[in-house]
């Protein structure tokens, strides 16, 4: 009868995940499209509600194909190694108060062990495409990811440190009366930044950059394998808002409404905001996306864990002033940052300019 109970909270919760990454995908091409002053899709269904079912059913009628170059074995398993770490995270991740996949001590731990797997799939992908814009795309994706996931996990210390533990429920029981975006405002940004990157999410979409690398480390599949990188993708897009929001958001926690109503609420909020992201910056340089993590993102999530535990052995009182103005003067330095990157070198063009 356990087992039973298990494996049919299971197959409800993967259900569950599956279509909210059918309703990411919808939201997305609608929300873009207003926010570019289209329409989106409107043809498949009413507003285009049954697109999402559209493109799978054109994705099951295309033909698999594999370069004859490529290494068949890798190329096979990649989409899997990629796609199965996006729904076995949820084993730890609890969506109301008493239901979870498992409720683990260590929980926040076992997120992001699991999420770490996901540049396994996609460096396989590119590696085994035989396909120097594959090999390119995946090389790229593994440093990114490997990059800031450094201060993505460095951002979540202080709220451990404050809750006192890495069980997610326990953590959003511990936000009960003050959430931690308020008392850690400079956490949040950081791990923000951090979920941008980890799921390849403009101005961090280096690996799958069109004009450089026509799709990038996916571009030799297609049908369902190619489908099992793009529902990845957008699986990847709702768990990090999870995430964020049980962090930083109070999770499940509001008056009046459901629990699940409220998580909802704050998840596809974080998905709006993600998608706004998206439909505002312009894509990062390589060299810029490395420098930006390791010369920016950890030293200041290195200061935001002093701050932390500051707040610990003094009070949130201390910690919230302290985040606010470390926030501030990190918003103000990435600005003055982005005004003059690229002067040097639109500089030395001039000059090449002149000279010639």
């Amino acid at each position: 009868m356990t087992a039973l109970k298990v494996f049919i909270g299971v197959v409800v919760l993967a259900v569950i995940v599956l279509v909210n990454t059918v309703v990411v995908m919808y939201c997305e091409r609608k929300w873009l499209g207003h926010m570019q002053s289209r329409l989106g899709p409107m043809r498949t269904g009413y507003h285009g509600l049954l697109q999402p079912i559209a493109d799978a059913i054109k994705l099951l009628g295309k033909e698999d194909l594999m370069p004859a170059s490529a290494d068949r074995i890798l190329f096979l398993i990649a989409p899997i190694l990629a796609f199965v770490p996006a729904i076995l995270v949820y084993a730890a991740m609890p969506w109301v108060d008493r239901f979870a996949g498992a409720s683990f001590d260590v929980g926040i731990f076992f997120v992001f062990a699991i999420a770490a797997l996901s540049p396994v799939g996609v460096l396989l992908a590119g590696w085994a495409s035989a396909n120097k814009y594959s090999v390119i795309g995946g090389f790229r994706a593994a440093a990114q990811q490997i990059s800031y996931e450094v201060p993505m996990i460095l951002s979540t210390v202080g709220v451990v440190m404050l809750a006192g533990s890495m069980r997610l429920s326990t953590i959003v029981s511990a936000q009960s009366h003050v959430w931690n975006i308020v008392t850690q405002p400079l956490a949040f940004i950081l791990f923000f930044i951090g979920i941008l990157a980890e799921v390849n999410r403009t101005p961090f979409d280096i690996p799958e950059a069109e004009s450089e690398l026509v799709a990038g480390f996916n571009v030799e599949y297609s049908s369902m394998r190619f489908a099992l990188f793009f529902v990845a993708e957008y699986m990847n897009v709702f768990t990090v808002s999870l995430l964020a929001t049980l962090l930083f958001l109070g999770g499940w926690g509001g008056p009046v409404l459901p629990d699940i109503v409220w998580l909802l609420i704050k998840t596809y909020a974080m998905v709006f905001t993600i998608i706004w992201v998206r439909a505002t910056f312009p894509r990062f340089r390589t060299d810029q996306l490395m420098v930006f993590s390791w010369k920016v993102l950890i030293p200041a999530a290195l200061v935001n864990l002093m701050l932390a535990a500051l707040g610990v052995v003094t009070n949130l009182f201390v910690l919230t002033a302290v985040e606010f103005a470390a926030a501030a003067l990190f918003v103000w330095l990435v600005a003055k940052l982005g005004r003059t990157a690229g002067d040097k070198v639109r500089a030395a063009a001039e000059a090449g300019e002149v000279a010639a």
